[in-house]
Formats: structure tokens, C-alpha cells, sequence
């Protein structure tokens, strides 16, 4: 063999394979690894993702993404609210069993929603595209790696998060201006969650964006943390206090959930941090769930 013939070899095999450092151990990786007998477990999950590449590298994907996620995750909650006063077993589920969103309050949420996607998230989400381009690396996260840069995020997004929203009910001229309109519901459903000021939208995207920013997480992680932060937040506002809600599964009643939420839209000046108690406990902020019939509305 010639050395042309050798280097056009070369070239090749150097185009279809990559060698990857993973745990320590140097491991030869195609384009689609399948079979290999130490690649991660979500190697099969990650390669059906990544012949999306078309779709995962344009522009419209993050905004469709959120918004399809989104709505997803609240449509079941709405049918709940619609089936609930027929259905008596349903209302005991609801944390205010009294309150049920008419159809004009949803489609007024929901026509908020989509405005918002397409004059605000999407060109913030165009910008972000065009700054930061996808990558989509040959190999999948390991699943502990993944696991825990989730709840480091999760976790930098429920304290950033207490931090905006406490400064915005402290001081009256950002309540007034950014943040009461997301307090227009005192008895929250699902469509709620993003209905608030686009400044406020604004801030909570960037939120959610800088996490996995500064972990350099991979792409399968931003996403699996974008869809978990989705639902958090959506079951915050559902109004819902399921046997399976996440606040049941957290031990030590470390998550506030629904019932902490839905207290915050009622009283207004306790329970800040969206997901867990921590923070509130520390600054003094914390209140427990109580019998809506106890509860003292704050309408401010």
C-alpha cells in the first residue's frame, strides 16, 4: 500500500471514530456507539436524540421545546379543573377546593403564553443560538453525572429565584411594576405559571440558562433539567396536592410543592423560594400549609 492509499485510510477511520477519555479509561467511540461494552447507560437514548440534529440545531427548537413542554405539563392539570366539580374524589386533591379557573381565564393565560413565546422568548432564544451554538458531543452523560448537575441546578435556580422574587415583594415600585401581575391569582391553576411580566420571564430564563452554563453540563442534562424545571414549576401552580406530588417523595420535608406555593399567592409575604424551604427557613420567611378555611388572604 502506498502512503497516499495509507493516508486516505487514515483519514477515514479518523472521520468515523473518535477517541473519547470517559472515567478514566481511553475508549474508541463511532459516530452512534451501541454496543461498546463501557459506554453510559443513556448511550442508546442519547444517539436516537442526536439524529434529531436538524431539529436540535435550529433556531426555533429551544422555543418550541419550552412551549411544548410546557403545555404538555399543564393541559392535564386543566382537565383536572374542568373535571373536578362532577367529579367529588378530584376536589379533595385541590388545595382550594372552592376555586376552579374558568374557560376565559384560561384562554386568557394561554393567549399570554404564546404572545410571550413568540415576541419574547424567541428572539432571547435566537440571540442565545447564534452566541452560543449547539454542540452535540458523541457520547452520553453518565446518568450519576447527570443526576447531580440536575439538582445543582435545580438548586441554583431555587436560590436565585428566592433572591428576585423577595427583592420584587420588598421593595413596592418592583412589586407595583414587574411582579404583581403574576399575583392576579390568588388561587393558582396550572396555566399560571408563566403568566407574569415579560422583565420577570426575562430573568427567570436566565435563571434556568445559567446553570448549566456555568457546569458546562451536556446538552441531554440542560434538557433533562429545562423539562424538570418546567414541571416543578408548573406543579407549583396547579393547585394540586397529589398522592405522588414531588413534595411526598423529598424526605424531611426539604420541598415545599404545591401546598407552599399555593400558600405564597395567598398570604403574599411568606414562602419565596419556589421549590425548596431552606432558604425561606433561614431568612424567616417560611409558613406552613394550613386548611384554606384558615388561610387570611393577602389581595395586595
Amino acid at each position: 500500500m502506498n502512503s497516499s492509499s495509507t493516508q486516505t485510510a487514515q483519514a477515514t477511520a479518523a472521520a468515523a471514530m473518535e477517541i473519547s477519555i470517559h472515567n478514566g479509561s481511553t475508549l474508541l467511540f463511532c459516530d452512534e456507539p451501541y454496543d461498546l461494552p463501557n459506554a453510559p447507560a443513556l448511550q442508546p437514548l442519547w444517539n436516537f436524540v442526536r439524529r434529531q440534529e436538524s431539529l436540535l440545531k435550529s433556531p426555533f427548537f429551544p422555543v418550541l421545546f419550552n412551549f411544548a413542554i410546557y403545555t404538555a405539563f399543564c393541559f392535564p392539570f386543566i382537565a383536572l379543573d374542568f373535571l373536578s366539580p362532577w367529579i367529588s374524589v378530584l376536589r379533595k386533591y385541590k388545595i382550594q377546593p372552592h376555586s376552579s379557573p374558568t374557560p376565559q381565564m384560561v384562554v386568557l393565560c394561554l393567549a399570554q403564553s404564546i404572545y410571550h413565546h413568540i415576541v419574547c422568548i424567541f428572539p432571547v432564544t435566537v440571540a442565545h443560538w447564534y452566541w452560543r451554538p449547539v454542540s452535540l458531543p458523541s457520547i452520553a452523560p453518565e446518568v450519576p453525572a447527570l443526576l447531580l448537575q440536575v439538582a445543582v441546578c435545580l438548586l441554583l435556580f431555587d436560590f436565585l429565584s428566592f433572591l428576585w422574587h423577595l427583592l420584587h415583594h420588598k421593595v413596592p415600585w418592583l412589586y407595583k411594576n414587574f411582579h404583581k401581575v403574576h399575583h392576579k391569582h390568588v388561587s393558582t391553576f396550572a396555566l399560571t405559571t408563566q403568566f407574569a411580566s415579560v422583565w420577570e420571564l426575562l430573568w427567570l430564563g436566565f435563571f434556568a440558562v445559567i446553570g448549566p452554563m456555568l457546569l458546562g453540563c451536556h446538552p441531554l442534562t440542560e434538557m433533562t433539567f429545562f423539562t424538570a424545571n418546567i414541571w416543578l414549576s408548573v406543579e407549583d401552580h396547579s393547585g394540586y396536592d397529589l398522592p405522588w406530588s414531588t413534595h411526598k417523595l423529598v424526605p424531611f420535608g426539604l420541598y415545599g410543592g404545591a401546598p407552599h406555593h399555593d400558600l405564597h399567592h395567598q398570604k403574599f409575604k411568606f414562602n419565596y423560594a419556589p421549590y425548596f424551604k431552606h432558604w425561606d427557613w433561614l431568612f424567616g420567611t417560611l409558613s406552613h400549609a394550613q386548611k384554606p378555611s384558615d388561610v387570611k388572604v393577602n389581595k395586595d
